[in-house]
């Protein structure tokens, strides 16, 4: 069997998965952000905390929260790290860099999971375990709070409550994300995934010298990473690495993972506003862009030219022989498409045309279907760009599920879409104008600009994948990237929390002959190509000095 054919029967099986879990999986999250209901141990949460679950926000205190947690979050995880030398189960390393430490900090808890640094030479068992993964659960479940919130402000109105982001936070990790984790780490285990808390052990020799590994709670902590959209890695090789991802099966189940939740939903954005067609039309828009970006990825990985990659069947360098390049290139487009950011091959050695597919994606905002949670908000944004675009074409006021799109929530939305394309060309840019910077490259001319274009790109998005080549362990990336992430994750989710409580305080506009159906096909392609085409005018001069010029050159 050809490795082409294999991939197309691996994509097969992953979109039957998806499909049969898709229903039962959607319909389950709406019940579980919709009930009033609180159990035991949920209840014992809010009293610790001292939160009222009853109570309902406007959107200035449900961004309150929201802010403030992820606030304490970032101190606590900084402070973990700061004092690691001094705690028990350090496996003997030291206390983490005061810049390191922020840029870690801040991207485990804005969903992010950059890391610069070697994780099974840095991190000891407490970090890892009680912080790094406590936040792979908590960060994904502010994420999925935010979005339940813009759902409720298109489900609602005359009111400009959006429920409580305490229950929303509780609910989403104790109901949702911890059960489906525990399934998943036990199924990493019974795939090779290691799970134990052993120290330091020697393994042989290496080349005249010592070999050594740590164990780690890593099965657990990667099946979170991935269900949770983190990424961040027990090692440093993350996915790529076999205690991780020890073969094939793991490998697409790890990928079922990633896109498990995005994808499903939009089946519970369909049954809170009432509508389960306005979630089909929104599946169908992220599901064509995945189908099309994978299918791409495969074509230019596979298809490359010239005896190196000839014989060896395709663009094989960089890539795991576990999992060959259709493993490999539905893995990269799934974490790049999603804010996952996990790698089980490395970017940079991609072809130019391929290592562009995994920034592309990036840079439309990681909605395809997106992270857990933001892909769905993020989605519903360019939705509404969508319509107001169709409304200006035909001369209409625009609406979307019976909402007014008027000039306050259009400012909302700009906002939105705008501010990650700064965060990203402004720090590229002056990135490459300062001498200091440069120093990080590996490389020179187009793929040297890709490395600093990809690390800005993958922080502001919230995505946390890397191109390998750059050193980005120095103060200026681990403090500008550091911010770039907080910035990319944070205001955004101002112009979400916004824009839901204007939807909820309308009144619900009539639909007459000429309202626009944004619940078929027609509407699905106009959102796919208000997705390619804007951000195509934002990114594009900035691709074509990369990834693109390098793969004409190639």
């Amino acid at each position: 069997m050809s490795s082409p054919i294999a991939g197309v029967l691996q994509l097969i099986a992953l979109i039957a998965a998806l499909a049969l879990a898709y229903r039962p999986l959607g319909d389950y999250m709406a019940k579980v952000y919709s009930s009033e209901k609180h159990y035991a141990p949920e209840k014992w949460i809010y009293k610790v905390i001292g939160a009222n679950p009853a109570a309902e926000m406007r959107w200035p205190a449900y961004l309150r929260g929201v802010l403030a947690f992820s606030a304490v979050s970032v101190l606590f995880l900084y402070l973990l790290q700061r004092v690691q030398g001094s705690l028990p189960g350090s496996l003997g390393f030291s206390s983490i860099d005061p810049d390191q430490a922020f840029n870690t900090a801040a991207s485990f808890v804005a969903n992010t999971n950059w890391q610069s640094y070697y994780g099974e030479q840095a991190m000891g068992h407490v970090v890892q375990t009680g912080g790094l993964a406590v936040q792979n659960f908590l960060s994904a479940a502010v994420g999925m709070a935010v979005a339940v919130a813009l759902v409720r402000g298109f489900a609602r109105s005359r009111t400009g409550e959006l429920g409580n982001f305490w229950a929303d936070l509780v609910r989403g990790t104790v109901r949702i994300l911890l059960p489906i984790s525990v399934i998943g780490a036990i199924v990493l285990v019974a795939c090779g995934a290691i799970q134990n808390l052993s120290g330091i052990h020697q393994v042989g020799q290496f080349m005249g010298g010592t070999q050594e590994w740590n164990g780690g709670a890593v099965a657990s902590q990667e099946a979170i990473k991935e269900l949770g959209t983190n990424g961040g890695g027990y090692f440093n090789a993350n996915s790529a690495h076999p205690f991780e991802n020890p073969n094939p099966l793991s490998n697409l189940f790890e990928i079922f993972l990633i896109l498990l939740i995005p994808f499903a939903l939009t089946r519970t954005f369909g049954r809170m506003v009432g509508s389960l067609k306005q979630g089909y039309a929104i599946l169908g828009a992220m599901a064509v862009i995945w189908i099309g970006f994978t299918a791409l990825m495969m074509w230019t990985e596979f298809a490359h030219r010239g005896p190196a990659f000839e014989i060896a069947g395709g663009a094989m360098e960089g890539k795991e022989t576990r999992f060959g390049i259709a493993g490999s290139s539905i893995f990269a487009v799934a974490t790049t498409l999603t804010s996952t950011g996990a790698v089980n091959s490395f970017h940079s050695s991609y072809t130019g045309f391929g290592g562009g597919i995994t920034m592309l994606g990036m840079q439309l905002g990681e909605i395809a279907p997106g992270g857990v949670g933001s892909g769905l908000y993020g989605m519903l944004i360019m939705a509404i760009i969508a319509v107001f675009i169709a409304g200006l074409m035909v001369g209409r006021t625009p609406e979307y599920l019976g909402k007014k799109i008027g000039t306050r929530q259009i400012k909302f939305a700009a906002c939105y879409i705008l501010i990650t394309p700064a965060l990203v060309l402004g720090f590229t840019a002056v990135a490459m104008a300062l001498p200091t910077p440069g120093n990080s490259m590996t490389n020179t001319g187009a793929h040297g600009f890709s490395e600093i274009l990809y690390a800005y790109t993958s922080g502001a998005n919230n995505n946390g994948s890397a191109f390998a080549g750059l050193n980005a362990d120095t103060q200026w990336f681990n403090t500008t990237i550091g911010i770039a992430m907080l910035l990319g994750r944070f205001l955004p989710i101002v112009f979400v929390l916004a824009l839901a409580g204007s939807l909820a305080e309308q009144k619900p506009v009539p639909e007459t002959a000429g309202t626009l159906r944004t619940d078929k096909p027609l509407y699905a392609g106009l959102l796919v190509g208000t997705i390619l085409i804007i951000t195509g005018l934002t990114y594009f001069p900035a691709l074509a000095l990369g990834p693109l010029a390098e793969g004409l050159a190639s």
